[in-house]
């Protein structure tokens, strides 16, 4: 809840310049509604109450806020209000602001930050895009094996504000080498003059700064953990990524190959703030890969020309065929990428997989037959339509339509192993592709099947 104030009451007193009623009607609000508040105002106004919140909570509500909307916000503030928020922000997500911003007012913003502040910055934007570097954040707590319990209780006590979680505790050696990892209660329930290096740790699990976007999620997914360490090459514990960070990963893992699958590249911002000349480009690569595909439907239904002049009535049917071929292949695609992303499937298992489609699309392809069939059939003017010989007709589509629906859930199915084999992004098997695929097959399985039944009789 908003609280008893709603957006045109707070645009009211922006309005009237009644900055302690202002101030007193988001004191109680969480971070989290500020920034929904905000993300209904103009930039302008939002940097209003930004110079009026306390610097902290400022802080916190701006780093709900879209990236986006970060970006447009980060120019309309003064160089006073700019520090202050900055400053206190979680530098992983100042990473990715910068990330998100024109150079200049990277530059900018840069300029704004302390010289520690300034460090870490500099530090995170090193790392390669969309690397485990980039998400995480230096604010972690640490303590080393020869200290005691209550040493290291002192120190949570001393640091424990500036870090970001203190759920684990880090256990460092002098040269700053990941040694283990300690949850609190485990500190907090050991006797006070238990050495830390003698407690009960679990297995360590580590990610390597350079490692991507991906695995890091697949880690969190595979280990259950709310935070863990991130080393350098050396094994120097150099940051933690906790689990609100990889949420935001996963999103963008998943807005991604959801793009993949629509025909696409993958947009690098919100779809509102891609240029027009951007749009295109990132759309119009896939779409000429595939009308250059889909000439091959061209292709083929030249070479069964004469088939189709002698029985004209056999082109009623192409539409439903390849549509039929094509909507099978996207379903069976669509799944084996989620599977895939989700582990619920391994590349060893794709014999598994096949099979498993050979039993689906046959099924599938009598139900989509006998429907076929049926149409064909009890149509009232079937004579008239379709010739004396739509009783031939029903069985040629038929029988075309098990065997189109058969291929084409196979053939989306092994397509996205055969990329994961090949090491690409499963999700480039974009349903689009595949329906362009089983276009073709498609049309070669149906006048194969009208070939052998109408035979002497129409062809």
């Amino acid at each position: 809840m908003l609280g008893l104030f709603l957006k045109p009451e707070y645009e009211e007193l922006i309005a009237k310049k009644d900055w302690e009623s202002l101030r007193v009607a988001l004191e109680d609000l969480d971070p989290a509604d500020i920034a929904e508040v905000l993300e209904d105002l103009p930039p302008q106004d939002s940097g209003v109450i930004f110079r009026i919140l306390p610097r902290e909570r400022a802080a916190t509500a701006f780093e709900y806020l879209p990236v986006d909307q970060q970006a447009g916000l980060v120019s309309t503030l003064s160089s006073d209000s700019l520090v202050k928020v900055l400053n206190e922000m979680a530098p992983d997500d100042r990473t990715r602001l910068f990330e998100e911003l024109p150079a200049e007012v990277t530059k900018r913003a840069l300029q704004q930050l302390n010289p520690e502040q300034l460090r870490v910055a500099r530090a995170l934007l090193g790392y390669p895009d969309e690397s485990a570097g980039r998400f995480m954040t230096p604010e972690y707590l640490s303590v080393t094996p020869g200290m005691t319990a209550a040493q290291a209780l002192d120190r949570v006590r001393t640091h424990g504000k500036t870090a970001e979680t203190l759920n684990v505790i880090y256990v460092v050696d002098d040269h700053g080498v990941l040694l283990a990892d300690l949850r609190l209660a485990e500190v907090v329930m050991a006797p006070p003059d238990t050495r830390v290096g003698d407690l009960p740790t679990r297995g360590l699990v580590a990610l390597t700064a350079t490692q991507g976007r991906e695995e890091v999620v697949q880690t969190f997914e595979k280990y259950d953990r709310v935070a863990l360490p991130v080393t350098d090459s050396g094994g120097v514990l150099v940051g933690i990524i906790t689990v609100d960070d990889v949420l935001d990963a996963a999103e963008q893992e998943a807005t991604e190959d959801i793009q993949r699958l629509g025909g696409m590249e993958a947009l690098d911002a919100p779809y509102m703030e891609i240029g027009f000349f951007e749009m295109v480009k990132k759309r119009g690569g896939w779409l000429s890969v595939l009308l250059v595909g889909e000439m091959l439907t061209t292709t083929a239904m030249s070479y069964f020309e004469d088939e189709i002049a002698r029985a004209v009535v056999l082109a009623l049917f192409i539409p439903l065929i390849i549509s039929s071929g094509g909507n099978s292949g996207s379903q069976a695609t669509s799944l084996i990428i989620r599977a895939l992303a989700v582990r619920e499937i391994e590349l060893k298992d794709w014999w598994r997989v096949l099979l498993r489609e050979l039993r689906s699309g046959l099924a599938l392809g009598v139900l989509l037959a006998v429907i076929g069939f049926a149409r064909i059939m009890l149509w009232p003017s079937r004579d008239t339509l379709y010739g004396p010989h739509y009783l031939l007709i029903a069985c040629t589509v038929a029988c075309s339509l098990i065997g189109v629906v058969l291929f084409g859930a196979c053939a989306g199915a092994m397509l996205p192993f055969a990329l994961r084999r090949l090491g690409f992004d499963p999700a480039t098997a974009s349903a689009p592709f595949v329906a362009t695929l089983v276009d073709v097959t498609g049309l070669v399985i149906y006048f194969t099947v009208a070939s052998t039944f109408l035979a002497g009789v129409l062809l």
